[in-house]
């Protein structure tokens, strides 16, 4: 419920031990505002998840989008943006690990919402199919094909040329 709390604050000050109980004009107030935001019908959406995915030589970076539908149109409404900067070992990395490493890093920290959905990657780079199908990976590419070996069945990639 949309600021619970700060509605809510007139009532929570009866919990104070020396209080005594007594119905204040913004108490009443308090308990009309929050039954009729438990009567209002909570807006619930199918989960259609697309998560844009990009990387340069200094940082990483995602959006995770949400396709809702609104006047018979798919619109996608922004949920969360994530960065960070490489690290300095990772700075030593080849572009490709790099461009893998973005994957690994983007569904560990929105795990919450990528694990069990299947989901839409839209990225400018097609080397995550690679990582995949590695026969004799090296170290950090086994750890991330074993970090990312949950998703592989709920992911469709989809290349879009340029930056995203």
């Amino acid at each position: 419920m949309k600021e619970f709390a700060s509605i809510a604050r007139p009532l929570y000050k009866l919990y104070d031990k020396d209080t005594v109980f007594e119905m204040t004009v913004d108490r009443v107030k308090a308990i009309e505002s929050l039954g009729k935001s438990l009567n209002a019908a909570p807006l619930l959406l199918i989960i259609d998840f697309k998560l844009y995915i990009d990387a340069s030589g200094d940082g990483l970076g995602a959006a995770l989008h949400q396709v809702q539908i609104m006047n018979d149109k798919p619109v996608e409404e922004p949920m969360c943006f994530i960065s960070r900067k490489i690290k300095p070992t990772e700075a030593r990395y080849g572009q490709s690990q790099i461009e893998c490493l973005r994957y690994v890093w983007a569904f560990e920290k929105l795990n919450y919402f990528l694990e069990g959905c299947a989901f839409e990657v839209i990225t400018d780079c097609t080397t995550f199919k690679s990582l995949l199908n590695m026969k004799t990976p090296n170290r950090h590419v086994l750890r991330w094909q074993r970090a990312i070996q949950e998703y592989r069945d709920d992911i469709t990639i989809v290349h879009k040329d340029g930056n995203i």
